[in-house]
């Protein structure tokens, strides 16, 4: 009997064109992200630019490139003391604090979606910006000065991580965050800091009361350097700690099991991110209130195009959260000029419908509201 040797099946080999769209496929995975980096930085340097030339006082383009090269010593061309004054007491500081402040609630809302798992997580949204408005307000209408020009940051840091570890307590249910619960206890949790504030507005005199609307509104408009030196310090420190934790929310993804399996200290991970949270949640509202939908919106727009890393996600969405709000805010002075919006009404007017089609989008997929 003679026994034949045959070679085993082989896979037909890929035409050209899958080949093609493999490679294509390939690249734009690795140059993708690369390619929105240039991209945002691109559209956040405009805006830099664009806002602080646009107002009662025009100043062209060319000046304020002129007067930045001035500063920093490159030789720029002359520039008159009036636009100096305007461009460096009153444009730069709101326009750095607003790079600061979208920064910071993107980046809180990138880190909380990560946290609970779920795409509807977002600082505004489950009461965390409003308990940390809480003692700001309280701050201002007690007249506390105990931290001197830190008070009012430390007081929304307290409440802020207070408010944050109510939500998480009070949402998880079987080893999980359901978005039910998450958006209920979010508005239980905004229910009590609005009672809250009105109960201090109510103690409160009239000057007490108008600083205390401008929390609620959210606005920029009272932008000083003071201010940005203030909370520069807290929002460097959150931002600075929630890339470290990129890999540890990848792999918490995979569920909690499976990030223990691999080396994950979950609940020593999430105490850190809360108190992260918190912190950037409190240096945005202790200078602009509640301005909302930053932190849901932003992170799940990146989300959709470069995917759920986070070691690309969180540094995008600094970028992404600075570039946006420094766009909303020249929107809010412009639009209505010479009046001007308030920030926080404009990102609510614009968000909301953002966080209804997203309710819809997740209903459908879910096949419930579960």
């Amino acid at each position: 009997m003679t026994v034949t040797e045959t070679n085993p099946p082989q896979s037909p080999p890929r035409s050209l064109n899958q080949q093609q769209r493999h490679e294509n496929s390939r690249l734009s995975r690795i140059g993708g992200p690369a390619l929105l980096t240039i991209a945002m930085i691109a559209v956040l340097a405009t805006g830099i630019v664009v806002s602080a030339g646009t107002g009662a006082y025009h100043i062209g383009v060319s000046e304020v490139l002129d007067s930045i090269a001035n500063r920093l010593g490159l030789g720029g061309g002359p520039v008159d003391d009036f636009g100096e004054d305007v461009l460096w007491n009153i444009r730069f500081p709101r326009v750095v604090l607003a790079c600061v402040v979208g920064a910071c609630l993107a980046v809180g809302g990138t880190l909380m979606q990560g946290m609970f798992g779920n795409p509807l997580a977002e600082p505004g949204i489950i009461g965390v910006s409003t308990g940390a408005s809480v003692g700001a307000v309280a701050a201002i209408a007690l007249s506390l000065t105990f931290a001197g020009t830190w008070t009012i940051g430390v007081c929304a840091f307290i409440t802020g991580l207070i408010t944050v570890v109510v939500v998480y307590a009070m949402s998880r249910s079987g080893g999980k965050t359901e978005v039910v619960t998450l958006i209920l206890t979010g508005v239980a949790i905004n229910a009590f800091a609005g009672a809250g504030i009105g109960l201090l507005i109510f103690i409160s005199d009239e000057s007490q009361i108008t600083s205390i609307t401008f929390w609620q509104m959210g606005s920029l408009a009272q932008a000083t350097w003071p201010k940005v030196i203030a909370i520069l310090p807290l929002a460097a420190l959150g931002l600075i700690i929630a890339p470290l934790y990129a890999r540890s929310l990848d792999l918490l993804s995979l569920g909690e099991r499976p990030a223990r399996h691999l080396g994950v200290n979950v609940e020593r991970m999430r105490i850190v991110l809360i108190g992260v949270i918190a912190l950037l949640t409190a240096a945005a509202v202790a200078v602009s209130g509640v301005i909302g939908f930053i932190g849901l919106v932003v992170p799940h727009l990146l989300r959709m195009a470069i995917g759920p890393g986070h070691r690309v996600l969180i540094p995008l969405s600094m970028l992404g959260g600075a570039a946006v709000l420094v766009w909303a805010d020249l929107a809010a002075r412009t639009i209505a000029a010479p009046a001007e919006l308030p920030l926080g009404v404009l990102t609510a007017l614009v968000g909301s419908p953002f966080f209804f089609w997203l309710l819809r989008r997740t209903r459908r997929r879910q096949g419930g509201w579960a």
